[in-house]
């Protein structure tokens, strides 16, 4: 039976919380593995979330959250402690409660992104990448596609600072990357990444020069609905090789669901 006094809580934090997936995901999960456990979503307004971290530290049963936007840099800075995928961008979107009630970060967005290309059987070993996007989940798959031997990316965000300090981040934790802040035309690319939510609503722009795509480049576009963006089916038509959303999001959902220790296997650890 789901749903006991004796559940593990889990939360899913965004704002506005009505796009995630994760929760479904999860509860089918639970639902499938016989695991008296259920993950809530939740919302609060920004300006609210130092008490609403304070709520969910003291509610004991509250295992570990997913965080989303825009919530993942204010949540890094709760934990007393993370990963070095976390820590390198200062930004979670795990969190996990500790033995001690204080709570541990970790970011997945790269990890998935990367095992879904894997999935694929991309090799990234000197590739050239344009990059759109560096906020929470664009600086995660930055520094991931760094380490996993892509030549240069070629960054670009809407705010100029903040992709010049997500660079500078990949730069220092994998200075072998050329790591530049450019614009968002794919000339010359191997890997074109959309890391932005531009494109989730219809008639929303191409968040990238489409007219430079060429059929030799691969095209993925990190957002989950719809399943085929824009972007995407330009890119298909152009004879790209594509991949959505939804791949990253399954294989972040197993590293998440280790890492919360959703079988309760370590539970000795915290």
């Amino acid at each position: 039976m789901r749903g006991t006094g004796k559940a593990d809580v889990f939360v899913m934090l965004a704002h506005p919380v009505s796009h995630a997936k994760s929760p479904g995901m999860f509860n089918e999960l639970f639902e499938q593995k016989g695991l008296d456990s259920l993950m809530v979503p939740m919302s609060c307004r920004p300006e609210d979330f130092d008490t609403f971290w304070a709520g969910l530290t003291a509610a004991e049963n509250v295992r570990g959250a997913i965080i989303s936007v825009p919530f993942k840099v204010a949540a890094y800075h709760k934990c007393a402690g993370g990963h070095d995928r976390a820590m390198r961008v200062q930004s979670a979107n795990t969190v996990r409660r500790l033995a001690d009630d204080s709570w541990y970060a970790d970011n997945f967005d790269g990890v998935g992104f990367i095992a879904a290309l894997k999935a694929a059987n991309y090799d990234f070993t000197g590739r050239k990448a344009l990059q759109v996007g560096a906020g929470g989940a664009g600086a995660s798959i930055a520094c991931c596609l760094a380490e996993a031997g892509v030549g240069e990316i070629h960054l670009t965000d809407v705010d100029r600072n903040r992709a010049e300090h997500v660079a500078a981040l990949a730069a220092k934790a994998f200075p072998d990357c050329r790591i530049t802040v450019s614009s968002a035309d794919p000339s010359g690319m191997d890997l074109v990444v959309n890391a932005t939510p531009v494109g989730m609503h219809a008639g929303d722009p191409f968040p990238l020069d489409v007219t430079r795509l060429t059929p030799s480049m691969t095209v993925v576009d990190i957002i989950m609905e719809p399943a085929e963006t824009a972007l995407l089916k330009k890119a298909r038509e152009m004879g790209c090789k594509v991949q959505p959303g939804r791949p990253m999001m399954d294989y972040q959902v197993r590293g998440m669901a280790e890492f919360f220790d959703v079988e309760r296997k370590e539970r000795r650890n915290g």
